[in-house]
């Protein structure tokens, strides 16, 4: 194993850990710095090998809220299928920057909105379940990001947190499943591809387990928030990355970008958290 596989391993790790700490996260981490490493037809179908085992267990997991989603969730999974398809030909023949581009900049705002506590959950929810699931779908089939939007979407809902991990986790063991089977049928899994997943599956094994002990005692609302200010980075970062890589903004310019995305996210916590300090000091002076 080289330096540059080394160091991907290390990142996995960390994403493998995120992931297990909130259900999501694992390839919003990895692709960036992976892409430096590996092409896109190389790393995603390794990434989907990878995600189905952590899928997988995660929703042995997270098996008890099973029931209370489910109802929910079959019409978001009717179009997972369509989605994932449409997004792998995407992959197999069109470059995929733009996509993220555009998935990116719509994201940003409204995940740095819920951050800041502001939630308006959509009304008719069973409407709008298809049309989403197909578009979450094509992402993935093209990405394999999804887990960003989909934190969203349930956040937005108003999801208990082992509501959210359950909804994820469903969701991401359909959405890589579905992915694993399209790749196959285009026949992306080369021996280069399963040689990255190898590289890959320890860090998640070793880092699923220990993000879940990590954070598996925190209350709702804090747990929300670490979602979206964990979303807000991620979303932020891949944008940076990929308008660099497309040579449509400088390195400095659109990192400068994901800095002020981070100082806004350490304001919106700090805020949070005072309010939190001083909401006890409240209530004892008003007994």
């Amino acid at each position: 194993m080289n330096h540059g596989e080394l160091a991907i391993a290390a990142v996995a790790l960390i994403a493998a850990t995120v992931t297990g700490a909130l259900g999501y996260g694992f390839s919003s981490i990895t692709v960036p710095a992976a892409l430096l490493v590996y092409s896109g037809r190389v790393l995603n179908p390794a990434l989907v090998l990878v995600e189905v085992f952590m899928n997988g267990v995660a929703l042995w997991t997270n098996r008890r809220s099973l029931h209370a989603v489910w109802p929910r969730m079959r019409p978001l999974l009717t179009g997972v299928v369509p989605g994932v398809i449409a997004g792998s030909l995407l992959l197999a023949y069109t470059d995929a920057g733009r996509l993220k581009v555009l998935t990116f900049a719509v994201l940003l705002p409204l995940i740095l909105l819920q951050s800041a506590g502001v939630r308006r959950p959509i009304r008719r929810e069973r409407a709008a379940a298809v049309p989403a699931g197909v578009a979450l779908g094509a992402l993935y089939g093209v990405t394999t990001i999804s887990g960003p939007p989909l934190a969203l979407l349930f956040n937005n809902q108003g999801l208990t947190k082992d509501e959210f991990r359950s909804a994820l986790s469903i969701f991401r063991l359909a959405e890589s499943l579905s992915t694993l089977v399209a790749y196959l049928a285009l026949g992306l899994f080369t021996r280069s591809a399963l040689a990255v997943a190898g590289t890959l599956a320890p860090s998640a094994a070793v880092g699923v387990p220990l993000g879940y002990l990590a954070l598996r005692g925190i209350a709702p609302e804090p747990f929300r928030r670490t979602c979206m200010a964990t979303d807000a980075l991620l979303v932020a970062f891949g944008l940076a990355r990929t308008l660099v890589d497309l040579h449509l903004l400088s390195a400095h310019a659109a990192y400068a970008g994901f800095a002020a995305v981070a100082c806004a996210e350490a304001a919106i916590v700090a805020a949070f958290v005072l309010g939190r300090l001083r909401r006890p000091a409240v209530e004892g002076a008003a007994r």
